[in-house]
């Protein structure tokens, strides 16, 4: 954390021109709001070595997940790091705050708490006050991947996207679509019973 995470985090004095915080020629630039033990993150960067991956997540324990998992024990201040993987470790709303109109392509929101209770609601990503925003980083067309395995917070998606004008839904699946990796989170509700629900988003061209 105190060696290896400086040299991946992603600088907000970039964000207004995010392709230039990465290490490669990107020709488009990723989003993960939260991601767990990082696992998704890293199977997406490395599938896609041409597109610039900001991966972010507020807890440490995820982060060390994948810090441990991209640098050896004992070279965490030498070994090469992924050029096109950068992370955000802080609130990700203050990163898309900072982020040009259209500047990203693609955005992942897998898993996030349900915060189930009534004074919690405001705080989930998906919401009815918060998605114009998240609307206005993403370019025309840019996709948006989301799945959530609790009852509670499907409701709340269906319900928040069917009165939005930013979004269109591509496809609902109640099994993993593919191309989309798996998460040990996913595979932890699987055994635990727990049916998990995917949504493919596309940013309408026409809303403003």
């Amino acid at each position: 954390m105190a060696e290896t995470l400086p040299r991946m985090v992603f600088p907000l004095a970039l964000a207004a021109t995010p392709k230039a915080a990465f290490a490669a020629p990107v020709r488009a630039v990723w989003l993960e709001v939260g991601f767990g033990g990082g696992e998704h993150a890293e199977a997406i960067a490395a599938a896609n070595p041409d597109v610039g991956l900001i991966a972010a997540e507020v807890f440490e324990n995820g982060l060390a997940s994948l810090l441990t998992r991209l640098v050896p024990e004992d070279e965490e201040a030498t070994a090469a790091v992924p050029p096109t993987l950068r992370l955000w470790p802080a609130d990700a709303r203050t990163l898309i705050a900072a982020l040009p109109d259209g500047g990203l392509e693609r955005l992942y929101l897998m898993f996030p708490d349900p915060w189930p209770k009534a004074r919690h609601a405001r705080r989930r990503f998906v919401h009815p006050a918060t998605l114009g925003e998240v609307a206005r980083i993403l370019a025309a067309g840019a996709e948006w991947r989301l799945a959530s395995d609790d009852p509670t917070y499907q409701a709340w998606v269906a319900e928040t996207l069917a009165n939005q004008p930013w979004f269109a839904i591509e496809d609902v699946a109640d099994a993993r679509p593919d191309g989309w990796p798996p998460t040990r989170y996913e595979a932890k509700a699987l055994r635990e019973g727990r049916r998990p629900r995917y949504w493919t988003l596309r940013r309408r061209p026409d809303a403003a």
